[in-house]
Order: structure tokens, then sequence, then C-alpha cells
């Protein structure tokens, strides 16, 4: 998907993908994830948040999330846009987060929906900015008034698991990235930066980081002409062979197969 989140490209990105499992991340952009078909849950921070046809997450700039789906295949249409386009809305979302993040479908006003769905299917208007920022502001009017909203954490086990995020987020394009590395320039140590990743992100360093690196070369493969060859080595593996031993493990496909799939149905989606 859209470099979810590791590297924005834009002030605005719509699109709709089958739901499937995120690793945590966290970028600058309000970021919405309305569940068309199926369920998804949604982390933010610690917590795990349930998602059902019909319901809506927002992810307010610099919360660390992620996305886990389970069971029968469903299917998310997500946004994410600058805090500009947010206009008088931008001091809330960049300075407050909401308590719960989940709007539940009934309370989902209809004017959201239709925001939603006509940034989605009208994606070459000629007045794109104007257009964003009047959708977004109205989806945030909409939302608001059913979100408990709270001054940021700062708490120190909080901080440290942002500045991780942060750190491998600005860094994963490197090749020779390890454990000890990054503990290092966190001033931390490797045996304290592996239970952050065992016990926050439930996984271990290279799994964490074999993912994010395959995020971006999916990014990749949908979106750009790069070579196969040209994706991995940018997104910062380091060996063919380790390459796609990951990719296979995580897609259950080859790289060319995904990306003969993909851009055919990215092509063709609605």
């Amino acid at each position: 998907m859209y470099s979810l989140h590791y590297k924005e490209k834009n002030d605005f990105e719509i699109f709709r993908m089958n739901s499937q499992h995120i690793p945590p991340h966290l970028h600058k952009n309000i970021e919405f994830a309305y569940c068309l078909e199926g369920t998804l849950a949604v982390g933010v921070g610690t917590t795990l948040y349930g998602l059902e046809k019909g319901d809506l997450a927002v992810i307010f700039p610099e919360q660390i999330h992620h996305y886990q789906s389970f069971g029968a295949e469903g299917s998310t249409l997500y946004m994410l846009a600058t805090p500009s386009l947010s206009g008088s809305f931008m001091q809330t979302i960049t300075t407050l987060v909401p308590v719960d993040p989940i709007i539940r479908a009934k309370d989902v006003h209809p004017d959201i929906y239709y925001a939603l769905e006509t940034l989605d299917v009208d994606k070459d208007s000629p007045h794109d900015d104007i257009l964003h920022q009047a959708y977004v502001m109205i989806i945030l009017a909409r939302i608001l008034p059913y979100l408990q909203l709270k001054e940021k954490s700062t708490g120190t086990g909080e901080n440290l698991v942002y500045r991780t995020v942060s750190y491998i987020a600005e860094h994963y394009t490197e090749e020779d990235l390890t454990l000890t590395k990054v503990a290092h320039d966190l001033f931390i140590s490797p045996f304290a930066l592996s239970r952050i990743f065992s016990g926050t992100f439930h996984m271990n360093f290279n799994k964490y980081l074999n993912i994010t690196r395959l995020e971006y070369v999916r990014y990749l493969l949908e979106y750009t002409d790069q070579s196969i060859t040209e994706a991995y080595e940018n997104a910062g593996f380091g060996s063919q062979r380790t390459f796609n031993r990951a990719f296979r493990e995580h897609f259950h496909m080859t790289p060319k197969e995904y990306r003969e799939l993909n851009q055919k149905e990215w092509g063709s989606r609605i």
C-alpha cells in the first residue's frame, strides 16, 4: 500500500485494499480506515480495537498504529491527509489524540461515507487541493463530536517505543541496520530494545525490519516502474536470496506474481 506510512510521498492519498497485517508504524498524516467488508483489528499504541463493516478508525498524526486481519478476507478504504488540509481543526489533531479512535457504523454520518466515496472515485479533479481540504474538514466536523480527546502522552515507555519506530522508519533502507546498531544510536541496551519488539510489537527485530522493508517493496511494485532488483535494493535488502525467501513467506507468492496480480487489480479497481 502507499508507503503507509514510512515515507510520505504526497499530501493526500486514498485507496482500497484487502485487509491485511501491517506492522507498527507512524507518520505525520491523519489517517482514516473505513472497513468495507469483513473485519479488521487496529492497534493504536498498546491497545487493539476491532473493526466490523461500516466502522471507521481515525489515527491522529504521529500515533503508533498497526493493522491485523483475521478470518475471512475483507477490504478497507484508507485515506491519509496532511494536517494542513484540516483547516481550523489542525491544532486539535496535532496536539491531542482520541481516547478511543473508533467510530462505530451507527455513528458514521452519511456525509463521511459520501466524502470518502467521492474522494476515492474522483481522483483526477482539476481542483484537487480545494476538494481535499473541503472533504477532510467535513469528515472531521462529523467525527470529532464522537471522539473523547486527550493530550498526547509523553510517558517514558511510550516515548521509547515512539523513538524506536521513528528511527526504523528513517533508517530501514540501510543495509547494515541491526538491533545492536539501533540500540546504540538510541542509547539503550540491546536487551531493552529486544523487549520492546517482543512485548509491544509481538515479533523480533529482524521480522519487524523485514516486514517494514517488504511493505516498501510492495509500494514500489504497485506504484512505480522500478525493477524487482531495484525495489529490493532500495528497500534495504542486501541479498536477493534473503529477499525472495522473505517475500514468499510474507505474501505467499513471488515478487513477479505479486506485481502482475496487483498492478492489474489496481488498474481495474472501482
